[in-house]
């Protein structure tokens, strides 16, 4: 399986980029992002299932970014994008509630939305010049409401309302697109909450539930490679899964 990964120099993709490598299931990783992404010094001879792309534009990839994902056999591809932080998939394209009131909420739609949506439709087409299946993940965030009826409290109180319900929208969109594309695409949205790690001082927001590190970007892997158990996952589920996987109780 051929591994894509968005906002490729987040912390969770660099976990994810980590577990991966030593994963026999994945033969090939691209990294994309706005920077380099530097291989994982522990690689060893996996490095050379690694490969990593800067890409400049998230709504009109290049003709030369379009090949190095096109450039890999494989019956599944795979993609992960997170767009909570300020790029792209995988914790790097996304806007932080901190960074909300620095950018403008157009941008954030570009960022949080409509980079997402492009991205699911021009790795549909890549994958339909490879003949093989696409698999992706949107990371969301655990208080994304779908409708203004699920719109928590903390939102509300936070005043991201409109920043929560546009991520919300983008879920939605991911959904329709793979319900749509007759088997083809199968896509996936998961709503984790607060990411711990050891270099990430941690903090309690009422009302949002704790996730580590190592067990998302195993479930990620997981769930990527063996299918989705839903087309949601919440931060329970992960965790869950996470831990199955590192326990050794089901192969990864």
């Amino acid at each position: 399986m051929k591994l894509v990964i968005g906002g490729s120099t987040g912390f969770v993709a660099k976990e994810l980029i980590r577990q991966g490598l030593k994963n026999p299931a994945i033969t090939s990783i691209i990294a994309r992002g706005r920077r380099e992404a530097p291989t994982p010094s522990e690689a060893g001879n996996s490095a050379s299932k690694f490969n990593s792309i800067v890409v400049e534009d998230f709504e009109n990839y290049s003709e030369s970014v379009k090949k190095e994902i096109e450039n890999a056999d494989a019956r599944y591809s795979a993609t992960i994008i997170d767009y909570r932080a300020s790029i792209f998939t995988i914790r790097t394209i996304a806007v932080t509630a901190t960074k909300l009131k620095e950018i403008p909420f157009e941008q954030t739609v570009k960022i949080s939305r409509d980079y997402a949506t492009y991205a699911i439709k021009a790795l549909d087409g890549l994958r339909n010049k490879q003949a093989t299946h696409l698999r992706f993940i949107y990371m969301s965030g655990h208080f994304a409401p779908r409708s203004l009826a699920e719109v928590p409290q903390q939102l509300k109180t936070h005043g991201t309302v409109d920043a929560g319900l546009l991520r919300g929208e983008a879920e939605g969109l991911i959904l329709k697109y793979g319900r749509e594309s007759n088997g083809t695409v199968q896509s996936c949205v998961i709503k984790p909450g607060a990411i711990d790690h050891l270099s990430r001082e941690k903090k309690e927001t009422p009302g949002l539930p704790h996730i580590k590190l190592d067990d998302i970007a195993a479930a990620l892997l997981d769930q990527t490679i063996h299918g989705f158990e839903k087309d949601t996952l919440t931060n329970d589920d992960m965790i869950r899964i996470g831990q199955k996987v590192l326990s050794g109780d089901q192969e990864s």
